[in-house]
């Protein structure tokens, strides 16, 4: 199919991610940068557990003392909240309705933003409580596991602006509907790591 074609709801393909090469190819990349991401993640998971709570004679924080179950659920809510809102932009760009896909993915990156704004508040706070990145070895794994998430969803919320705002004047076609969807995966795949972080960092840290 032609990227230029002019299509209607009962003529824009099923799979319009993967209609052209390019998107087949974009489809097949963001599986593999994930699947190296794991990789990475996992690294750092098992670098936290391995030092949670360690830390020179005396520490001064535990993760019990530390972290708060209310805020960290909150923070999941706006995160799984706008995984739910990119299902709905993927709806509706697999049914040719581009003002949809760029209402719903506009919404992701309001949710973003506020779980973004919720991790800047928490880091600060920990921060001025003198819960530093140099502390111990614990306060190391922390921020380093947490803050590479926090990296993930800043790039993540780049990305939906950039096509939001460049695709505008544009409407939904073939050269750029692949661009959503990896946008898209790429958005659950952090949210699916932020389910494993508020896990194992927050809930067994709280519960011990």
């Amino acid at each position: 199919m032609m990227l230029n074609t002019k299509f209607t709801p009962q003529t824009w393909p099923e799979h319009p991610e993967q209609a052209t090469l390019e998107g087949k190819n974009k489809y097949v990349g963001i599986w593999i940068f994930i699947c190296s991401d794991i990789v990475l993640f996992a690294s750092l998971f098992a670098t936290y557990i391995s030092l949670r709570n360690k830390g020179p004679a005396g520490m001064q924080f535990t993760s019990q003392e530390l972290f708060e179950l209310p805020l960290a659920f909150v923070m999941t809510m706006f995160l799984l909240t706008s995984s739910l809102t990119s299902v709905y932009a993927m709806y509706h760009l697999k049914n040719y309705n581009f003002k949809g896909v760029q209402l719903w993915t506009g919404v992701t990156v309001l949710l973003g933003l506020g779980f973004l704004a919720l991790e800047i508040y928490e880091f600060y706070h920990y921060v001025h409580i003198g819960f530093g990145y140099t502390q111990s070895a614990f306060s190391s794994a922390f921020f380093t596991l947490v803050g590479t998430h926090g990296l993930h969803v800043i790039i993540g919320l780049v990305w939906m602006i950039c096509l939001i705002v460049r695709n505008a004047s544009r409407g939904l076609n073939l050269y750029n509907a692949p661009k959503y969807f990896v946008a898209s995966i790429y958005w659950h795949f952090i949210d699916v790591v932020w389910v494993f972080i508020f896990t194992v960092v927050y809930l067994m840290g709280v519960l011990g």
